[in-house]
């Protein structure tokens, strides 16, 4: 047997898969979204981002995520630096400490939360007992993005430091012995190096913010509507499936366009994970 016969039954298993479950549902979901509830062509439920009540959510959605994004890198950088610094044997097993709670159903840390920010939750109730006001913290933009921040800072500190790890020690020493500081060995040095790595970062962490609707639900209630909370509610309580679909259209081509730049920088597959 030939080795393109072989490479085709070892292939065809994989193109099976993809054809039942992304391509096909791909396929319905632009059906819904071209169609009207009498099955007639139309572009209404594509436009219908345009209505003040759906472009609103869009508009939370990108800035909430865009302001999630940013945070997470603010806090990867210092992080991956620091681990790649500690120069210790085995610094995968710092990464797996950190990435342990990731291991737990992303529903119940989004609970969890939920109970420390409550009215009544652990963190008041600790300013209460040292006399300080309690704080309105749960269902606000504010509560999202610390649930966003926390549930996914590791899809930022992975690329980055797996990024950080490619670089040789020797071009951090050179630069030292050429009199450059800390800081200018970050911004000449370390930043263009690692530029895929934190490109790549910042889609993993922008596509899954733009697109959540169970951290809303939960810690922003309903006072805080994200467009993936518009979405799923025509599906499951409006029963327009047509509306939902359109919206998601438009949806996605804002992750293909994340996507798209992350072709563009990560060529070098930065974004891989460490291990």
């Amino acid at each position: 047997m030939s080795n393109k016969k072989k490479n085709g039954i070892i292939v065809f298993p994989y193109v099976v898969w993809m054809t039942i479950f992304i391509i096909v549902p791909l396929l319905i979901m632009a059906y819904y979204g071209f169609t009207a509830k009498s099955g007639d062509f139309t572009w209404d439920n594509i436009l219908s981002i345009a209505d003040p009540i759906h472009f609103k959510a869009l508009w939370t959605s990108v800035r909430l995520s865009f302001l999630c994004t940013v945070i997470c890198f603010v806090l990867a950088l210092p992080l991956a630096l620091t681990i790649r610094s500690l120069h210790i044997k085995s610094n995968g097993f710092i990464i797996f400490i950190f990435i342990l709670p990731m291991w737990m159903n992303f529903l119940l840390r989004t609970i969890a939360w939920q109970s420390l920010l409550e009215k009544s939750g652990v963190i008041n109730q600790v300013l209460g007992i040292f006399g300080l006001p309690a704080q309105n913290m749960i269902n606000t933009e504010g509560a999202i993005v610390l649930g966003m921040v926390y549930n996914y800072l590791p899809f930022m500190v992975l690329p980055i430091y797996n990024a950080l790890a490619k670089i040789s020690q020797d071009t951090f020493d050179a630069a030292r012995d050429l009199g450059a500081g800390f800081w200018q060995t970050l911004r000449r040095i370390t930043i263009p190096m690692i530029l895929p790595g934190i490109v790549s970062g910042c889609t993993m962490v922008i596509v899954p913010a733009l697109t959540t609707f169970v951290l809303s639900d939960f810690l922003g209630g309903a006072k805080v509507q994200l467009i993936g909370n518009v979405i799923e509610q025509e599906f499951t309580t409006a029963n327009n499936w047509n509306l939902g679909a359109g919206l998601s259209l438009v949806l996605m081509v804002l992750v293909l366009a994340s996507m798209a730049l992350m072709n563009k920088y990560d060529k070098n597959g930065e974004g891989a994970g460490i291990w």
